[in-house]
C-alpha cells in the first residue's frame, strides 16, 4: 500500500530514562494539518489488546497504522500525588463510574499503553475450566491448549515472572503468613516486569520503567517493525460500505483539554477496534455499524472488588513492596480471587472511616496497615454500554446481583480470618452499618451475618469485559472466536468486550493471548 502523510518529519521523544521507548510515536505538537493515511491493517487503540495485534501484523509485513487517543507518558511524567496522575491519566479525570444499584467507580486510562500502564502488571491465565464455560455459553471452540501457545508467546516477550521475594516487602508476606497460618494456598503473584525495585507505585505509574506496560515493550517493537503510531488522534467512525469497513474518521484531541483540532482519515484494508470494552461500542454505535446486532454494548461485565484494612501492632512500612505481590486462588472455582492491595496515601485516605480528630487518629496508623481485597467473577450482575448523544463517554449501567453481594461478602470474611492469623490487631471494614474498627476476631464475625447490600460497600471495578462478546452463532454475540465481527468482513475486534464472561482473574494477560490468535488469523489471510 502507499503510505500518505501530511506530518511534519519531526518525531517525538519522550526520554523515559531507558533510551527513550516511545521514540517515532506521533504526539499532539507534531500535527498542524488534517491526516489522511492508506494502510493494510488500522489498529484502534494501544493498550493490552491492540498493541499487541499492531506488533505481530507489521512483524508478519503488514502497514499497520495504530491510533491512540490518549498522549504517551514517560517515567518523568509520572507523580506519586494520585490525584494529578489520575487527573492526567484516567478517563474523566478518574471519576468514570457505572450507575445502577449502586455506585461503582471504574478507573479506566487514556493514554499509549491503555490499562497496562496504570495496573498492577498482574498477569494470569484464565484456568482450562473458564474456555469450557465460554464454550458451552456461546458455542466458541476455545480451550486450553488451543490457547496456550498464544499465552505463552505473550508472557516470553513480557519478562512475565513470579514476584520475587527481595520485592514483596512486609505487606505481601503477613497476606501469605495468614493463608499459611489457615491452610489457604497462596502463591506470588506472576507479573509482567523486569527490575522491579517494590516501590508499590504500580497505579500512578512505574517511574523506575520497570513495569512492560504495551507503550514500552509491544509498541517499540511494532515501530521497530514499520507500524506508524499515532498518539492524541481520536477514532470516531467506521464507515461501512456493504459489509466491509471503508474508512475511519476521528480528530486529533488536546491532551488535558479534549480539544478538537484537525480531522484525520484512514483507509484500511482491515479494521481492528481495540479501543477498550467501554470505548469500542461507543465506536460502533456513533457509527451505526453493526446496527443489527443487538449484543453491541449490551452485556457489560465487572469484577467487582473490595477491600477490608488490617492494622498491625506494629509499623509494617506497606508502601515498601511490589503494589500486588501476593494473591490466593483458593476460592477461585467459587468466583473469588483473594489479593493484596496497595494504593497511592490520597486514595488510601479517602478510603479510611471517620471526620475531624478521628480521622487523624487513623492517619497516625498508616504504617501499620494493609488493605487485602477480594474481587468476585459476578457473571450473575450485567450491565451495559451506551453511546450518549453528546461527547464520547459511555453511559454505565451496571447491576450488582444479590448472589454477587453474597459472594463478596463471603470474601470479606476469609480476609478478616486471614487478617487475625497474621497478627493484626483491629480491621477498618469500611462498610456502612457496622463500627468503623473491628477490634476482635468475635467483633468481625458481623462481616459474615449482617445483612449486606452493595450500596453498603465502597466497591470499585477496574476490570470490565464482554461489552462485544464472542459467538459462534451471530445470534448470540458480536464477533466470532477470531475476533472478525459475523456481520461484516474486515472488522476485527481485539479487546476484553469480546470476552463471552468472566476470565475468573485479572484480564489482561488473557486478552493479549486472544490478541496475538486474532493477529495470526489476520496474517493467514494473505
Amino acid at each position: 500500500m502507499t503510505r500518505m502523510s501530511v506530518l511534519r518529519t519531526e518525531t517525538a521523544q519522550v526520554d523515559f530514562g531507558n533510551k527513550g521507548p516511545h521514540q517515532g510515536v506521533k504526539v499532539f505538537r507534531d500535527y498542524d494539518r488534517d491526516l489522511t493515511i492508506d494502510c493494510d491493517v488500522c489498529v484502534v487503540g494501544s493498550g493490552p489488546g491492540g498493541a499487541v495485534v499492531a506488533k505481530e501484523l507489521a512483524e508478519a509485513g503488514r502497514d499497520v497504522v495504530l491510533l491512540e487517543e490518549g498522549p504517551p507518558f514517560g517515567a518523568r511524567d509520572f507523580e506519586l500525588e494520585a490525584g494529578s496522575s489520575m487527573q492526567n491519566v484516567l478517563r474523566e479525570g478518574g471519576t468514570r463510574a457505572t450507575r445502577g444499584n449502586m455506585f461503582i467507580p471504574t478507573m479506566q486510562a487514556n493514554a499509549l499503553g491503555g490499562g497496562s500502564l496504570i495496573n498492577s502488571a498482574i498477569c494470569a491465565r484464565a484456568p482450562d475450566w473458564v474456555w469450557d464455560k465460554w464454550n458451552h455459553e456461546t458455542g466458541v471452540e476455545l480451550d486450553a491448549a488451543t490457547m496456550a501457545p498464544h499465552f505463552e508467546r505473550v508472557e516470553k516477550f513480557l519478562f512475565v515472572e513470579p514476584t520475587p521475594a527481595e520485592v514483596q516487602g512486609p505487606r505481601n508476606m503477613k497476606f501469605k503468613q495468614g493463608c499459611d497460618a489457615l491452610g489457604i494456598s497462596s502463591e506470588p503473584t506472576w507479573r509482567n516486569v523486569k527490575g522491579c525495585k517494590g516501590s508499590g507505585e504500580c497505579f500512578t505509574g512505574c517511574r523506575n520503567g520497570a513495569k512492560k506496560s504495551t507503550d514500552v515493550s509491544y509498541v517499540p517493537a511494532a515501530i521497530r517493525a514499520g507500524a506508524r503510531v499515532y498518539t492524541s488522534v481520536r477514532a470516531e467512525h467506521v464507515v461501512v460500505d456493504g459489509r466491509r469497513v471503508v474508512e475511519i474518521t476521528g480528530h486529533m484531541v488536546e491532551p488535558g483539554t479534549g480539544r478538537e483540532t484537525h480531522g484525520v482519515r484512514v483507509r484500511p484494508r482491515v479494521v481492528v477496534l481495540a479501543a477498550g470494552c467501554m470505548q469500542t461500542p461507543v465506536i460502533l454505535q456513533k457509527s451505526g455499524a453493526l446496527g443489527r446486532c443487538e449484543w453491541v454494548g449490551r452485556r457489560l461485565l465487572l469484577h467487582p472488588g473490595l477491600a477490608v484494612m488490617a492494622l498491625y501492632p506494629d509499623p509494617i512500612d506497606p508502601w515498601e513492596g511490589a503494589t500486588q505481590g501476593y494473591h490466593s486462588l483458593h476460592y477461585l472455582r467459587e468466583g473469588m480471587k483473594l489479593e493484596v492491595l496497595w494504593s497511592p496515601p490520597a486514595v488510601l485516605a479517602a478510603r479510611l472511616p471517620g471526620l475531624g480528630r478521628a480521622y487523624q487518629e487513623h492517619l497516625k496508623t498508616y504504617d501499620r496497615m494493609a488493605p487485602f481485597d477480594v474481587i468476585v467473577a459476578a457473571d450473575r450482575s450485567h450491565g451495559t454500554v451506551t453511546s450518549k448523544r453528546n461527547g464520547w463517554d459511555p453511559d454505565l449501567k451496571f447491576n450488582f446481583h444479590d448472589d454477587d453481594v453474597r459472594l463478596i461478602q463471603r470474601g470479606l470474611g476469609i480476609l478478616s480470618d486471614i487478617s487475625w492469623a497474621s497478627g493484626a490487631v483491629a480491621i477498618l471494614p469500611g462498610i456502612h452499618g457496622i463500627p468503623e474498627v473491628l477490634g476482635s476476631k468475635m467483633e468481625s464475625e458481623v462481616l459474615r451475618t449482617m445483612k449486606l447490600r452493595g450500596s453498603d460497600t465502597i466497591t470499585a471495578a477496574n476490570h470490565a469485559f464482554g461489552s462485544t462478546r464472542m459467538s459462534k452463532r451471530r445470534e448470540d454475540g458480536v464477533v466470532r472466536d477470531d475476533g472478525r465481527a459475523h456481520d461484516l468482513d474486515n472488522l476485527y475486534i481485539s479487546d476484553t468486550g469480546i470476552f463471552a464472561s468472566s476470565p475468573a482473574v485479572n484480564p489482561m494477560l488473557t486478552v493479549m493471548a486472544l490478541a496475538d490468535r486474532v493477529a495470526q488469523k489476520i496474517a493467514a489471510q494473505g
